[in-house]
């Protein structure tokens, strides 16, 4: 069985209590364009347009404003390219890596069920 938050809670004193970082980790990643675009990445490195295309539903200020705090908190990685036209990638770090070896599996979950649950809702 996975690990129990009481058993997070015994590991790191105080986390996920109200001023801690988790709970800003957890808003950048698990926000609904944060875990769409770290799903995106994980089929490897894209342009800017191969992101917005993957990402059915995200503008263009959004998707420049997730990539900018996930790279800032070092999950994705942003390469510039001194080109004309400028040519920007975006892959995801090892930290990010590393981080959607475990999310995938919660993904998988969530698309394997989400019918069953949105219809109980209704």
């Amino acid at each position: 069985m996975a690990v129990s938050f009481a058993q997070i809670r015994a590991t790191f004193d105080q986390v996920f209590t109200e001023n801690c970082p988790t709970r800003v980790v957890l808003d950048h990643v698990m926000s609904k364009w944060g875990v769409l675009v770290l799903m995106a990445l994980t089929d490897g490195t894209a342009r800017w347009g191969e992101l917005r295309r993957s990402v059915t539903g995200i503008s263009e200020k959004m998707l420049a404003s997730t990539l900018r705090t996930l790279e800032s908190d070092g999950i994705v990685n942003r390469t510039a390219y001194p080109e004309v036209p400028p040519r920007v990638e975006y892959s995801l770090t090892e930290r990010g890596d590393e981080l959607m070896e475990r999310m995938m599996p919660l993904m998988e979950w969530i698309a394997a069920h989400a019918d069953e649950i949105v219809d109980r809702g209704e």
